[in-house]
C-alpha cells in the first residue's frame, strides 16, 4: 500500500513553480489557454465541454483572496468539477493538523489541492506527502499563476517575443520572484528596479541567470529602467503580513510609481500591468491605470483561462494532449498548403 502511494506521487503533476515546466511546455499552455478562451465564447449546451466533471478540488486560502478564489472556483464549475474552499486558520494548516496529514486527507476526498499560503514551504510540504497534484495560488515566496497570466495576456495580445523587456518597478516580491523564474525558462529581458534592501530572492535570481536565457537586472533607478520598456509592471508596495511597515515603505518607494511621466520613458507602444489589488495614487496613478496603455483587467481575466488550462493539463493529461496533437497535426496541414 506504501509503496503504491509513493509510486503515484512519483507520477503525479504538481504546480509549485516553474522549474518542471520548459519553453516548449510553456507555449503549449499557452495555447491550450487560448483554446479555453475562446470555447468558453462559444460553448453551449448542445456541445459541453466538462474535463473535469465529477472531479473535486480542494482549496486552502490562509491569505485574503479575490482573483484567485473566483477564477479558481469558477474555472473549476465551468469545466465540470466542484471546489471545497477551505479557510486556512479553520482547519489550522500547521497548527491543528500537521501540513503531513491534511495533504494525506484531502487527496483520499479530493483530486487536486490548491493553496495560497504564507510560508512556501508549507506548499512544498503539502505536494511532497499529497498523492494528487498541488498547485501554488501564491505563497510569500511565489506567485506562479499569476505570472503565467501575465506572459499569456502579452503572448495573447501578439507582443510576447525573444528580447522583449519587462520592467517591474517596485518590491523584489513574490511575483517579482516568480517573473525571474519565468526569465530562467523563456527568454526575454527582465528588469526589476526596486529601493537598496528590498531584492528578490537570490536563490532565486542566482538560478534563472545560470540558466543563461535571460537578461536579467536589478537597479534602484527607475527611470533608468523604463528606458525603451515594452512592459511596465508594478504591485502593491505593502505586501499581506508587512502591514507595520506601511508608512516607512510609503517614504522609501514614493520614487518607484508608475505615472505619466514614467510612462512616458518607455517605448510608445508600452502596455502597462499589474496583478492588483491596486492602491491608486501609490504604486500607480489612476490616470495610467485606467489609461489606453493599461492591460491590467486583461492580466486580471485571464487568470481564469490559464488556470482553467493549468487544471485540465494537471487532471485529464489525455484531454489536453488531444488538443495538441490536432494542433500540430493542423498546423502541419497548413505548412504543406503554404
Amino acid at each position: 500500500m506504501e509503496q503504491a502511494s509513493k509510486a503515484a506521487q512519483a507520477g503525479k503533476r504538481d504546480f509549485l513553480g516553474f522549474s518542471r515546466l520548459d519553453a516548449a511546455k510553456i507555449i503549449e499552455l499557452f495555447d491550450y489557454s487560448l483554446h479555453i478562451k475562446q470555447k468558453r465564447k462559444r460553448n453551449t449546451a448542445d456541445e459541453p465541454f466538462l474535463p473535469l466533471q465529477h472531479r473535486t478540488v480542494a482549496m486552502i486560502f490562509s491569505k485574503p483572496s479575490l482573483r484567485t478564489r473566483v477564477s479558481f472556483e469558477l474555472g473549476i464549475h465551468e469545466l465540470g468539477g466542484y471546489a471545497i474552499t477551505l479557510e486556512g486558520k479553520s482547519i489550522g494548516v500547521g497548527s491543528r493538523e500537521s501540513v503531513e496529514d491534511i495533504a494525506r486527507l484531502l487527496s483520499r476526498y479530493n483530486d487536486a489541492i490548491v493553496a495560497r499560503l504564507h510560508e512556501h514551504s508549507v506548499i512544498e510540504g503539502l505536494a511532497e506527502n499529497a498523492t494528487v497534484p498541488v498547485i501554488n495560488a501564491l505563497t510569500d515566496l511565489s506567485h506562479p499563476c499569476q505570472v503565467l497570466a501575465d506572459a499569456f495576456t502579452l503572448y495573447e495580445r501578439g507582443l510576447w517575443r525573444e528580447g522583449i523587456k519587462v520592467v517591474f518597478v517596485g518590491d523584489g516580491n513574490n511575483v517579482a520572484n516568480s517573473w525571474i523564474e519565468l526569465a530562467g525558462i523563456l527568454p526575454f529581458h527582465f528588469v526589476l528596479a526596486c529601493p537598496e534592501g528590498y531584492t528578490p530572492d537570490r536563490a532565486i535570481l542566482e538560478s534563472a541567470r545560470a540558466a543563461g536565457i535571460s537578461r536579467i537586472d536589478v537597479v534602484h533607478d527607475p527611470d533608468a529602467a523604463a528606458s525603451g520598456a515594452d512592459v511596465l509592471y508594478t504591485d502593491v508596495w505593502t505586501s499581506m503580513g508587512q502591514e507595520d511597515e506601511h508608512e516607512e515603505r510609503l517614504h522609501i518607494f514614493s520614487p518607484y510609481q508608475i505615472n505619466s511621466r514614467l510612462l512616458g520613458l518607455a517605448s510608445p507602444s508600452a502596455v502597462v500591468m499589474h496583478c492588483m489589488p491596486a492602491h491608486r495614487g501609490q504604486e500607480i496613478t489612476a490616470e495610467v491605470m485606467d489609461g489606453p496603455q493599461s492591460v491590467i483587467l486583461d492580466e486580471a481575466e485571464n487568470r481564469l483561462h490559464v488556470q482553467k488550462a493549468l487544471l485540465v493539463k494537471l487532471l485529464n493529461h489525455e484531454e489536453y494532449r488531444k488538443f495538441h496533437l490536432t494542433h500540430r497535426l493542423l498546423n502541419a496541414a497548413k505548412n504543406i498548403k503554404t
